[in-house]
């Protein structure tokens, strides 16, 4: 299969390499991980197939495992999200890039096709569609897999499945599940990220606005985190009563998603579930309400039940659905349902994906270094690991810590410590 960019002809190269650059000043700690990775060559000989979100910071963490010796083939892990730009400079960069903004899902699932084919020997997956893709139709390929990472709560969800069905045949370490990963990647990329999306593809303003936040997990805290800092009234929905209370105890309305929908003026659903938004809230919510999802895949908003309540649908804005229903009320429908901090922005800022990407990076090394094969089971990313990118991240911002006296540490590993 032919790569998708003609860098010539789209004249698109020189622009990504610009943005790449912007980006990659917000990455310290990757940088670090970078200059030691091209002097060492920790990846060389590996073959690595990357599922990943084509924007600027992707291509940093792509550069720098080509840089640490490996072969990289990279593709969109959803349609909606790809820089054209930065594909464009990762082709002329000589990285096999199969992504185009915009691109219809037979041909998302063919670019998916082109990065397995690659033979890898590492996959990198956000949302696990390269390890269920190898597991259902290319598990030959699987004796020569040192193994994979994974980096959302979506993915994680999925792999677990597998785990529990007996299902997975090589080990893949949970990124998302890392310290420096979800604290800061899902709470505060993603809070911000999120709001930046519904902003952008629609100029409302979110101050007075009653935002319903269908999940509260680390992304769901962040965006109710970042709407109350603008002025918006936050409503959550939630089905587990540990997070549930965690928002009524961190002030937030916390309400039935059926009552929340006769109120709500935007909604927005990141719980890596189905259907969170069906037409029973459909069915009961406000002329003019705005629906977004943050969550990994587009089916966390029934989008089939709207299309069959609709009358009549219109696209208003470049990023803005007008589904105009029966009775007259309109709900707007942001990014076609798909991720809207990467459909209608840029996705996380680079400083957070910094260390989502030090984790990847670090990881890979980890697992190709190891003297015999990790087992067969989905991993959580070493303490050393995570410590190690939370020890960079802090000296590239110019904080310093204390440590542990030998004292202290020896009254910490005693059972017998006490008064």
């Amino acid at each position: 299969m032919a790569i998708n960019y003609d860098v010539k002809d789209m004249g698109l190269a020189a622009e990504g390499r610009v943005r790449i650059e912007w980006a990659y000043r917000e990455m310290p700690v990757l940088k670090q991980i970078r200059e030691r990775f091209a002097k060492e060559k920790p990846l060389k000989g590996i073959k690595m197939a990357a599922c990943l979100h084509v924007t600027t910071e992707t291509a940093n963490l792509i550069l720098t495992l080509k840089d640490g010796g490996a072969d990289v083939v990279l593709c969109a892990s959803n349609p909606l999200s790809t820089q054209d730009d930065v594909a464009a400079a990762l082709v002329e960069a000589g990285i096999p890039t199969y992504a185009i903004k915009g691109e219809d899902n037979d041909t998302y699932y063919k670019h998916l096709l082109a990065a397995v084919e690659s033979e890898p020997h590492v996959t990198m997956d956000d949302g696990c569609d390269l390890v269920a893709i190898i597991h259902k139709d290319y598990q030959k390929l699987i004796p020569n897999i040192i193994g994979g990472m994974e980096e959302t709560t979506t993915g994680i969800i999925r792999l677990r499945s597998m785990v529990n069905d007996g299902a997975l045949k090589y080990p893949v370490m949970a990124v998302n599940d890392a310290n420096t990963k979800h604290f800061f990647d899902n709470r505060y990329g993603t809070g911000q990220s999120t709001l930046d999306g519904v902003i952008r593809a629609t100029n409302v303003l979110i101050a007075g606005k009653k935002l319903v936040v269908c999940g509260y997990g680390w992304c769901g805290r962040g965006l109710a985190m970042r709407a109350a800092g603008m002025g918006a009234h936050v409503i959550v929905v939630e089905v587990d009563p540990l997070c549930a209370l965690e928002a009524v105890m961190d002030g937030y309305w916390v309400m039935p998603l059926k009552e929340a929908s006769k109120i709500g003026d935007i909604f927005v659903t990141v719980t890596g579930d189905i259907n969170v938004l069906d037409e029973i809230h459909f069915a009961e919510m406000k002329n003019g309400v705005i629906l977004a999802n943050s969550g990994h895949f587009n089916n966390e908003i029934n989008i089939p039940a709207l299309e069959k309540q609709a009358k009549q649908k219109r696209r208003l804005r470049e990023f803005v659905d007008d589904y105009e229903l029966a009775d007259g009320r309109h709900i707007y429908l942001l990014g076609e349902g798909r991720l809207v901090n990467l459909a209608a922005a840029e996705g996380h800022p680079a400083s957070v994906m910094d260390m989502s990407f030090a984790n990847q990076a670090l990881c890979s090394e980890y697992m190709v270094k190891q003297k015999e094969p990790l087992k067969t089971a989905l991993h959580p990313v070493p303490i050393d690991i995570d410590n190690e990118v939370a020890r960079l991240k802090l000296e590239a911002m110019g904080v310093a810590i204390d440590v542990l006296t030998e004292e202290q540490r020896k009254y910490l590993s005693s059972w017998e410590s006490g008064t």
